[in-house]
Formats: structure tokens, C-alpha cells, sequence
């Protein structure tokens, strides 16, 4: 380690240089890190534009059909086809009644 000045105020402009450095190199640290972050982060997975929620039991029955961004889908659901809703829908399957896809897809006015 070098020698350092053995009068008070040089000593003390080595600590305010060092104490600003410090806080540069803190700072350049923090981005860094919060650039490392951003690029790990992955886009949440896309919503399907319909799904049909599932019961329990053998089979897994058909319960409700819901928009993808429905918020009472429950957790039990697979993607389907617009196609597939209305064949579900047609076929006796309850419509939600907070996303109303039966109405969404023209099957009720």
C-alpha cells in the first residue's frame, strides 16, 4: 500500500476524492445490475383469446368458457379456439357471466 500524507488536511482531501469515487463506482454498479435484470426478465406468456375452465374428475368436463383475460377463469383452464367456444357454448356449456363470451362472439345480441 502506498504512503500516505501524515498532515490532517491532505489526508482529508484523499477521503473526499475517495468517498466521491466510491459513490461513482455504487452508482455504476446499480445500473449495471439493473441492466442485467432487465435483460433476464422474460414478457409474461400471452394470453389465449379464449379458454374453457375444467371441472374435476374423470375426464375433466367442460364448466364455463371465458375470454383469456377473464379474472375468475379459475386455475383449472386450456386454451381454445373461437370456434371451439362457440361449439362449447352451443353444446350447453355455461358462459361466464362476468366476460360474457357468448355475447363477444355474436351468439347472443
Amino acid at each position: 500500500m502506498s504512503e500516505l500524507p501524515p498532515d490532517p488536511s491532505r489526508l482529508r482531501t484523499i477521503v473526499t476524492y475517495l468517498s466521491y469515487e466510491l459513490g461513482r463506482a455504487e452508482h455504476a454498479l446499480a445500473v449495471a445490475e439493473q441492466q442485467q435484470a432487465a435483460a433476464h426478465r422474460r414478457p409474461p406468456p400471452e394470453l389465449p383469446a379464449w379458454v374453457v375452465e375444467q371441472g374435476i374428475g374423470s375426464g375433466r368436463p367442460p364448466v364455463s368458457v371465458h375470454a383469456g383475460d377473464c379474472w375468475d377463469r379459475g386455475k383449472r383452464f386450456r386454451a381454445i379456439s373461437a370456434e371451439e367456444a362457440r361449439r362449447a357454448l352451443a353444446d350447453g356449456v355455461r358462459a361466464c357471466t362476468h366476460c360474457r363470451p357468448d355475447t363477444t362472439l355474436g351468439l347472443i345480441d
